[in-house]
């Protein structure tokens, strides 16, 4: 009699791991596809300081999609953005974002300030973009908090330049950004709450957000419908080339964000949009903007999986 329950118990048990074969295979396919299936990787120009076609040859030979290029790129192709669509073309290279430059408040000349970022956004649109960051230099410079009212001003100035872009075809996007205003997680949900979620979306910077004090991750989720780009650079507390700094923006890896907790926060929210890899400039003496690149591309394919 118990031959025969334990024959039984092990038909049963046989049974139940060829069911639960397919459903662990798939269970690990998921975590797998650890990022939305139509994330795209992008790289920005900054790093490498205004040589905006050795940046579109480097980007393009690392394999990424997109590229982000700055206001300089207006000043050499604002009369002829045939010549660097065609060049962005030749690479196979889109324009995922256009760094306008700053838009700040208290000027005393609105209209200038608007009136520059909308030329922008025509340039942007000549080159099939859709997107143009926008950053200030209006934080305080004794080191005080921003007056919350000023904080209300950007974010009515945002809407305003967004109101201008948005029939062009192209949206403002807002960057989240240390020593100007919206540094802090509370500064940025106040100016976010100040602008027109129609004309202005949200550029996350994760390395920013987080040396501001915020989590990235939760942005990702607190952000989710205002969300249509991020900056993603790793930050670090040693400076390597001014030991006065208190903290320092790194490749990929190389520092203290968390960044398979950020990818699965966008996983869970169905981001669909453009990660760019942002560095000011290189973080270590003697290495170029290239090689930065590349361990960041290698940090998303080795470590984190992902096709790029």
């Amino acid at each position: 009699m118990s031959s025969e329950i334990t024959r039984r118990r092990f038909l049963t048990q046989l049974g139940l791991a060829a069911v639960a074969l397919p459903v662990a295979a798939t269970a690990h396919k998921s975590l797998a596809a650890f990022a939305p299936a139509d994330i795209k990787f992008g790289y920005s120009a900054i790093t490498w300081g205004g040589k905006d076609t050795q940046a579109v040859q480097d980007i393009a030979s690392l394999g990424f999609t997109g590229m982000q290029l700055r206001a300089n790129a207006y000043k050499e192709y604002g009369q002829k953005p045939e010549e660097l669509k065609k060049l962005l073309s030749q690479a196979k290279l889109q324009l995922a974002m256009f760094s306008s430059g700053n838009a700040n408040i208290n000027t005393g000349d609105d209209d200038k300030v608007i009136n520059q970022h909308v030329a922008h956004a025509k340039f942007v649109k000549a080159l099939g973009g859709k997107y143009l960051q926008l950053t200030n230099s209006s934080r305080p410079k004794d080191g005080t908090a921003p007056k919350p009212e000023d904080l209300v001003k950007y974010g009515q100035l945002l809407t305003q330049i967004g109101k201008r872009t948005l029939p062009l075809g192209v949206e403002v996007a807002y960057h989240n950004h240390m020593h100007q205003l919206g540094e802090t997680p509370e500064e940025v949900d106040t100016i976010l709450k100040n602008t027109d979620p129609k004309y202005v979306s949200l550029l996350l910077d994760v390395a920013h957000y987080q040396q501001g004090g915020g989590d990235p991750a939760k942005a990702v989720r607190q952000y989710k419908d205002r969300l249509k780009a991020l900056h993603i650079k790793d930050v670090r507390d040693k400076h390597a080339l001014d030991p006065s700094k208190p903290y320092q923006f790194v490749e990929l890896g190389q520092g203290r964000v968390n960044f398979p907790g950020i990818f699965a926060a966008l996983k869970e929210v169905n981001f669909k949009g453009y990660a760019i890899v942002e560095l000011d400039g290189v973080p270590e003496k003697n290495r170029t903007p290239l090689e930065s690149g590349q361990i960041s591309r290698n940090y998303l394919k080795n470590q984190l999986k992902f096709a790029i």
